[in-house]
C-alpha cells in the first residue's frame, strides 16, 4: 500500500494477457487507418489536376485552355503572388482557382493588385473566408443551392448569349448597385460581375467551377460562358495557389488557431466527444465485491495482494481502511465475548474492549470506527495499530 515500486508477482499481467486485452483496440485502429488511407487515395486520384489548364483529367481544364488558344488567348499558369503582381494589367484576365486557400495577407495584397489593374479578375467559388476581402461589400451564403443548371435571368451579355449553364453552387449577395447578378438559385445569384471603380476593370465571381471542367464543358452553355468570361482579354493568367509561395508562409498577426481550417476544429471536437464516450464505456465503477466460485484455487496471499493493488490503483483508502477495521472487529468479537451479530456495533464492542483493558472505551473509537486515513502512510499506520490491538487482546 506504500509508494514503493512493486515487484512482478503472480497478479502482474503477462504479455499474452496484455495482447488479449488490447488486440481489439489495435485491430480497430489498424482498420481505421487503412480506411483513411484508402479514402485519401481515392479522393486524391479523383481531384488530381483539378482546374489545371494543363490537365486532361475529368476535373482538369485543358479543353477550355485549348479553345481559348484557338481564339488567340494565351494562357499562363502561375503559382506565386509575385508572378500575379507582375502579370496583372488591363489586357489580362486573372483567374484565381482556389481563393479560400489564400491567407488574409495574400488576399489583401491580391485585392490591392487587381483593384487598379484595369483587367478582369475571375474568382472560382470563393467562400466566406475570402469573398469579403477580394470583393468588398459581397458575402457568400453558406447554403449551397440544390440546382446545378440555372438560367441567366440578367442583362449581362455573356450570360444571355450562353443561356443555361452549370453555375449552381455557392450563392452570393452584394451591396454594389452596379453589379450584375446572374444565374439565381432560390433568389440569390451564383454569378456576380462587379465593375471596378476606376481603370475600367471588373471582378467576376463564379459560384461553382463546373463550367471549366473537361467533363462538363460540352454541356449546356458551359463552353460559351467560360470562353466569354475568360477570353475578353488577349492574355489569361491562371493562378493556382501553392504552398511553395513564400507569401503563403507569412501568417502576419494571425494566431495558430486562425490558421487551422474550421473543418479541423470540428473534427477535433468530434474526436474529443468520441474519447469521452469511449472513456465512459470503458470505465469501471468501484462497487462491492461480488463473491463467485472460482474455477481454480487461489492462494490467500495472491487474492489479498490483488485486492490491495486494486484499492491502491483506485486510491480507495476509505474502502481499504473499512475492510481492515471490519476484519479486526470480526476477529476481536469472539475473543472478548461479544456475539458476532454485535461485532460492528460500537455501543457493544467498545465497552467490552475497555473492560478487558480497564481503559476508556472512547479512546478506541477512532481506531475501530474512525474516519478514513488521509494518505497511504496513515493507512499503513492504521493497519499496524489494528494488528497491535489484536495481539494485545489475544495475549491478555
Amino acid at each position: 500500500m506504500t509508494g514503493a515500486a512493486l515487484a512482478p508477482t503472480s497478479a502482474s499481467p503477462t504479455a499474452r494477457q496484455v495482447w488479449t486485452r488490447t488486440r481489439g483496440i489495435v485491430l480497430a485502429l489498424v482498420l481505421l487507418l487503412a480506411a483513411a488511407v484508402a479514402m485519401a487515395a481515392v479522393r486524391s486520384e479523383g481531384r488530381h489536376g483539378r482546374l489545371d489548364p494543363g490537365s486532361a483529367d475529368p476535373s482538369g481544364s485543358r479543353a477550355v485552355a485549348r479553345l481559348l488558344a484557338d481564339r488567340g488567348v494565351t494562357t499562363r499558369v502561375v503559382t506565386t503572388l509575385g508572378e500575379v503582381r507582375s502579370a496583372a494589367g488591363p489586357d489580362t484576365t486573372l483567374l484565381i482557382a482556389a481563393p479560400d486557400l489564400l491567407t488574409r495577407r495574400q488576399q489583401d495584397a491580391l485585392h490591392t493588385t487587381t483593384a487598379d489593374s484595369g483587367g478582369r479578375t475571375v474568382l472560382i467559388a470563393p467562400g466566406p473566408p475570402s469573398i469579403g476581402t477580394l470583393v468588398p461589400g459581397s458575402t457568400a451564403d453558406p447554403a449551397v443551392g440544390f440546382d446545378s443548371t440555372l438560367s441567366p435571368r440578367c442583362d449581362l451579355p455573356a450570360a444571355r448569349r450562353a443561356g443555361s449553364a452549370d453555375t449552381g453552387g455557392i450563392r452570393y449577395t452584394t451591396t454594389d448597385p452596379d453589379a450584375d447578378t446572374c444565374y439565381p438559385s432560390d433568389g440569390l445569384p451564383t454569378l456576380l460581375r462587379v465593375p471596378a471603380r476606376s481603370a475600367g476593370g471588373d471582378t467576376v465571381v463564379l459560384g461553382a467551377p463546373d463550367i471549366l471542367y473537361n467533363e462538363r464543358l460540352d454541356e449546356q452553355g458551359n463552353a460559351s460562358l467560360a470562353l466569354q468570361l475568360l477570353g475578353s482579354r488577349p492574355h489569361l493568367v491562371w493562378y493556382l495557389p501553392s504552398l511553395s509561395d513564400d507569401s503563403a508562409t507569412d501568417a502576419g498577426d494571425q494566431s495558430f488557431l486562425d490558421l487551422i481550417p474550421s473543418g479541423w476544429l470540428w473534427g477535433t471536437l468530434q474526436l474529443f466527444f468520441a474519447a469521452v464516450l469511449a472513456a465512459l464505456w470503458r470505465a469501471r465503477r468501484m462497487g462491492p465485491l461480488v463473491p463467485e466460485r472460482l474455477p481454480v484455487a487461489i492462494r490467500a496471499s495472491e487474492a489479498t495482494e490483488g485486492r490491495a493493488r486494486l484499492y491502491r490503483k483506485a486510491s480507495a483508502r476509505d474502502r481499504a481502511a473499512a475492510a481492515l477495521r471490519s476484519a479486526t472487529r470480526t476477529r476481536l468479537a469472539p475473543l472478548i465475548g461479544v456475539p458476532a451479530s454485535q461485532a460492528h456495533a460500537p455501543e457493544t464492542l467498545l465497552p467490552a474492549l475497555a473492560a478487558r483493558f480497564d481503559g476508556d472505551a472512547q479512546a478506541l473509537l477512532p481506531l475501530l470506527f474512525g474516519p478514513p486515513p488521509r494518505d497511504d502512510a496513515a493507512l499503513v499506520s492504521l493497519a499496524d495499530q489494528l494488528d497491535a490491538l489484536e495481539r494485545e487482546v489475544r495475549i491478555s
